[in-house]
């Protein structure tokens, strides 16, 4: 039995304790959480370094250097960031309910749109990871973002979609 294969009790049709060989995905190997099942399916097979290659890469158009966030009032903040474009660093802000619709605003006025389609996240103890689905310009994909603390882990998997989905520019 190999890192990515588990022996797991599945009823078949007419049966019961079947035992089924069934691909584990590599973020239940190292984690013990199932992908998402869409996901799961796309990154079958791969090992942990190729999944965090492909979905969480380090390099890439934008980078996300410092955030802030100071309440402001009916329930919203004020939340600023810093931005690694290319060789250019910007500055921006927006007043949202929550970060990750502050930075969905930040990311479009830096010119790089991302629509997040679904959104898993996993509390695993002193780390937490977030999967999203982003669409822009009709592609979409999935992103990683692991840290530890919720609201990082989506911040990185939001700067991983949006490498991602423009990684040519």
């Amino acid at each position: 039995m190999n890192a990515f294969t588990s022996t797991a009790l599945i009823p078949a049709a007419g049966c019961t304790n079947t035992p089924r060989s069934a691909p584990i995905d590599p973020f239940a190997a190292r984690y013990g959480r199932f992908l998402p099942r869409e996901l799961r399916a796309e990154s079958a097979g791969m090992s942990w370094a190729e999944f965090t290659a492909t979905y969480a890469p380090q390099h890439g158009p934008v980078r996300l250097g410092g955030w802030y966030a100071e309440a402001a009032r009916a329930g919203r903040c004020n939340y600023e960031a810093t931005f690694g474009v290319g060789e250019t660093i910007h500055t921006a802000a927006a007043t949202a309910t929550g970060p990750v619709s502050a930075m969905t605003a930040m990311m479009h006025t830096l010119g790089m749109p991302l629509e997040i389609l679904s959104f898993h996240q996993f509390d695993l103890g002193d780390t937490h990871a977030t999967f999203l689905l982003c669409e822009a310009d009709g592609r979409r994909l999935w992103s990683m973002g692991i840290a530890a603390t919720g609201t990082e882990s989506a911040l990185r998997a939001m700067t991983a979609g949006a490498n991602r989905l423009h990684a040519s520019r």
